[in-house]
């Protein structure tokens, strides 16, 4: 063996030991699509007032503002495309909780530090059956609740007719229905910078805010004003939160504590680092997709993959014998560097790219078939197997490289101006073509060198027997 040729079959070495570390365990190692993993599927449609037109600024700026709330949520590979004038088809692999995924792409997020004027206090809870002892005392008690729950509601009607007569105030509630009159916005979401999560002295979590230096101002304007009253935090038109202003606050940071869990402050945490919503949405269709559906589909994109690789396998042995060997080995080489590839790059594998898959394999051996017969060909000149097998590598380079970088094209088209499935397919098939390429060039090469140096005659005989039969 030549040492140019023994350098080769190093690197072939190398490559597959990589692509070996890399792949296994294979189990959890690639990311699945909507359609393989399960998840959400959900449409929504964009909505304009009269103080945010429905424009075509304002629909991009819808996408990116979802798109940048998605990416922190850490959805693997979200689909986002726009359909028609104004709506938006959201796509959530694996998503585990998708009402927490539609909350989270489905509220505008706009965030008020607003005056309080005035606010019923919160809503007493309802009387419970099992705390009384007899029907007549749960029945009192159940009055006596109905007569305070009248007052809240007719003190929270006063405020809206209030609000209704000034244009800086309104009436808001809160979660827990508490009415609130509330006046002048001090600080809204435009003037904030960043917004975390962390747990207060008690370890209950909370929004931590940051503002830009106006907000800074602003927000420091305010809370000198308010010292010993409350400022109302709004999200959306909902106070979340309603604290008492203990002192003066100038550092530009301000801290939003609520009845919610920790997943729950970082998806506000999220909503506010991205920005609201420039326009109101409407979700027209929240579907699940299981990943029953998946397995099924995983199921039979294998068998299908494993039934096609068989033929290949077996027609290449029974066509060129000893050379099928090489290509067979190619083959297995050409599959593994795809699972490689996909695992190395995280790329999301969806069923159409099952199927790139299953084209890739049949692809692979394009190129040894076309190099094998121009082998023959030269053996039938009265080439020696060795002379023959640089001779048919060579002249059919060309071919080859010709062949795959104009299927590379098109797959690149297919990745750029397509959406989801259509993207998967073409990353599979742009990364079967380049593992195909090296297999045929590179490894069939090394391998047919090395059953050259342990039996000659046969691929002699293999290749000028063939030959001379047609």
């Amino acid at each position: 063996m030549l040492k140019k040729d023994r350098w080769r079959l190093i690197l072939v070495a190398v490559v597959v030991v990589a692509a070996l570390l890399s792949v296994f365990p294979v189990k959890g190692r690639i990311r699945l699509g909507l359609d393989l993993k399960g998840g959400a599927h959900i449409l929504l449609q964009a909505k304009g007032t009269e103080e945010s037109p429905l424009t075509e600024d304002s629909v991009e700026r819808l996408l990116a503002v979802l798109r940048n709330r998605i990416d922190q949520y850490g959805v693997s590979e979200p689909v986002i495309q726009r359909e028609g004038q104004d709506r938006v088809i959201v796509d959530l692999p694996g998503v585990a909780d998708p009402e927490a995924a539609l909350e989270l792409i489905g509220k505008t997020a706009l965030l008020e530090f607003r005056h309080v004027f005035e606010t019923t206090g919160s809503v007493p809870p309802g009387p419970q059956r099992p705390n009384y002892d007899s029907q007549e005392e749960f029945l009192a008690a159940k009055a006596r609740w109905d007569e305070v729950n009248r007052k809240f509601d007719a003190m929270a009607e006063e405020m809206r007719v209030r609000a209704s007569g000034d244009p800086d105030m309104i009436m808001s509630r809160s979660e827990e229905g508490e009415a609130y009159l509330l006046g002048k916005v001090y600080v809204s979401g435009k003037d904030l910078v960043d917004a975390k999560t962390s747990f207060d002295n008690l370890g209950r979590p909370v929004v931590t805010l940051q503002f830009s230096s106006q907000g800074a101002r602003l927000f420091d304007e305010a809370t000198a004003a308010n010292v010993g009253r409350q400022i109302a935090i709004c999200l959306d038109g909902i106070v979340i939160s309603s604290p008492v202003v203990q002192e003066r606050i100038s550092g530009g940071s301000a801290q939003i504590s609520g009845r919610f869990s920790s997943a729950e402050a970082q998806r506000l945490a999220i909503m506010l680092r991205a920005g609201a919503l420039p326009v109101a949405v409407e979700i027209l269709e929240n579907r699940s997709v299981g990943p029953t559906l998946g397995s099924d589909s995983i199921n039979s994109g294998l068998k299908a993959g494993l039934i096609g690789a068989l033929l290949v396998l077996l027609f290449m042995l029974v066509y060129y014998r000893t050379l099928g060997i090489a290509a067979d080995i190619a083959l297995g080489v050409s599959t593994l560097l795809v699972f490689a590839g996909l695992i190395s790059l995280k790329a999301t594998l969806t069923l159409p790219g099952i199927a790139g898959i299953i084209l890739t394999l049949g692809m692979a051996v394009d190129g040894n078939i076309l190099i094998f017969e121009r082998m023959k060909e030269e053996v039938a000149g009265g080439k020696t197997p060795y002379a023959a097998v640089d001779s048919g590598f060579r002249k059919a380079l060309s071919a080859i490289l010709d062949a795959n970088i104009t299927t590379l094209i098109a797959a690149g088209v297919l990745f750029y101006f397509g959406s989801g499935p259509i993207r998967g397919f073409a990353v599979t098939l742009s990364i079967g073509i380049v593992a195909s390429v090296f297999s045929a060039l590179v490894v069939t090469r090394a391998l047919l060198h090395v059953l050259q140096s342990g039996s000659r005659g046969r691929i002699k005989i293999a290749v000028s027997g063939e030959r001379r039969q047609k």
